[in-house]
């Protein structure tokens, strides 16, 4: 049941992020692009680059914030998606960058943060 929640506010999370991003003139290339041993969130474009989006949805931020989740593992994880991805589209000769979003539901309401070239 516990698992069921996490995955519902990380999908309504991605959701949420997507929007966001949208709002801010980004187009959404793909959601959830998966490779063995890793997955992109969100994938955008502005202006000519490339934006691989890692969005942490949580619930409360009282024992860490969403982005001390990003483990050097999952960042390894992350740039072989990206690569993988550019490679895949031809899209490799684009400039890119990665982003975070982190998000904090409470109490019915959002608190969205998003971190631009973020190193990974």
């Amino acid at each position: 049941m516990e698992n069921d929640k996490k995955i519902n506010l990380g999908k309504e999370g991605e959701k949420e992020a997507a929007k966001f991003l949208k709002k801010k003139g980004y187009k959404i290339l793909d959601r959830n692009f998966r490779v063995k041993g890793g997955e992109l969130d969100i994938v955008a474009e502005k202006s000519g680059e490339i934006v691989f989006v890692e969005v942490k949805a949580r619930s409360s931020d009282k024992f860490m914030e969403p982005v001390e989740a990003i483990t050097p593992k999952k960042r390894k994880s992350l740039r072989k998606a990206a690569e993988i991805f550019l490679l895949s589209k031809k899209l490799d000769l684009n400039p890119c960058r990665f982003d975070v979003i982190t998000i904090i539901k409470k109490a019915g309401k959002s608190k969205i943060e998003h971190l631009e070239n973020v190193y990974i």
